[in-house]
């Protein structure tokens, strides 16, 4: 998921570089949420000890 959010925000970079601003904003609200979302899980996974369990 982190890969995602990195993605999308290379293309709100390019996009805003080119111009495309409503393309731009759209991406980096889509990196900001998906980052934040892994955020999350990952404070979850963490306090809930789940990668122990391997």
């Amino acid at each position: 998921m982190l890969t995602w959010a990195v993605i999308f925000l290379i293309i709100a970079i390019i996009a805003g570089f080119f111009g495309f601003r409503g393309v731009s904003g759209t991406a980096t609200n889509i990196a900001k949420v998906l980052f934040f979302i892994f955020i999350i899980l990952f404070l979850i996974y963490l306090i809930t000890g789940y990668a122990n369990h391997y």
